[in-house]
């Protein structure tokens, strides 16, 4: 995968101050998207969110909600007010460092147990059969919960194998619903695949409109797994908020570059879990249901494909 500079993040908040075209900014945490547009007041989401059924017959909600550098009190806020704002996927990591956070954002919020989609990831340096096992129960502890709905390896580094056959044994005992993969690659997969017991469910990667894993989708697709995006904003790289494409097509709908990625996503069928910690970002991401792209829509944002990582530091 090639690598290039990246430009300088924009943060959401600062374009739309910023941005001529967005008259009301200064008075975005305030509004719903559409009054920023000059269009009529939207209602706030429903809390149900579409499901998407894996291949062992449970169901992952298709929106969700990531938690990478949201740590300490702020972490605890976020994920309580994403919760009572209808998120029911929660994503987090060992290696993001805020799982304790997480959990007691979870507990914070008051929702019942079940009501959430938990995920959360084997880092690279707990992988092996008894230290995947430890690493997973440290996770679960720190959560303060009684099982997972979905937990990852989050690199394919290390002992794979070993890893897996702890996971199988977790999956096996009901502490964990479903099992999976993150940033693997074709070769990789096919490698699980040919001493896995259990079937992974999911495969988390990078993807967002400047690359768009459209063969590893496809290939996802025949092995019977579900792609789930990480960034699906791009954090903002490489322009994104500023994007003369998406916002043209946001403005048919009066809608913003962000909520026509997440759209974009959910068309293809991707899982998304976009992470901020502005209360209002978290509601203007859940703010997708009420359109569709068309089909020139789907092929212009297609045609941004640069089919380059945006994140080359992490790879």
């Amino acid at each position: 995968m090639k690598r290039k500079n990246q430009p300088p993040v924009i943060k959401r908040r600062e374009f739309l101050k910023a941005s001529a075209g967005f008259a009301a900014g200064t008075l975005f945490m305030g509004l719903e998207a559409s009054e920023l547009f000059g269009g009529t007041h939207t209602r706030r989401p429903d809390t149900s969110i579409e499901t998407i059924t894996l291949n062992n017959g449970i169901t992952i909600p298709v929106l969700g909600f990531g938690t990478l550098y949201l740590n300490g009190e702020v972490g605890e806020k976020c994920v309580a007010e994403a919760i009572s704002l209808g998120y029911r996927l929660i994503d987090t990591a060992t290696i993001y460092g805020n799982e304790e956070a997480v959990g007691a954002g979870i507990r914070k919020s008051g929702i019942d147990r079940k009501e959430l989609f938990v995920t959360s990831k084997l880092w690279v340096d707990d992988s092996g059969y008894e230290n995947a096992k430890k690493a997973f129960q440290t996770s679960l502890d720190k959560l303060g919960l009684d099982y997972l709905d979905l937990y990852l390896i989050h690199r394919p580094r290390g002992d794979i194998r070993g890893s897996w056959k702890a996971m199988e044994s977790l999956y096996n005992k009901g502490k964990i619903r479903a099992i999976g993969v993150s940033n693997f690659e074709t070769s990789h997969l096919k490698d699980l695949m040919s001493y896995a017991k259990i079937k992974p469910v999911v495969n988390q990667i990078e993807s967002h409109a400047f690359f768009q894993q459209d063969r590893a989708n496809e290939t996802l697709r025949q092995y019977g797994l579900q792609m789930e995006a990480w960034s699906p904003l791009a954090q903002g790289r490489n322009g994104h908020f500023t994007n003369g494409t998406l916002a043209a097509i946001g403005k048919k709908y009066n809608k913003t570059n962000a909520q026509v990625s997440l759209r974009w996503h959910y068309q293809r069928g991707i899982v998304t879990i976009p992470r901020t910690s502005q209360k209002a970002h978290m509601s203007e991401n859940l703010n997708i249901f009420d359109f569709e792209l068309d089909e020139t829509d789907m092929k212009t944002i297609a045609s941004l494909d640069l089919d380059i990582t945006q994140f080359p530091e992490w790879e």
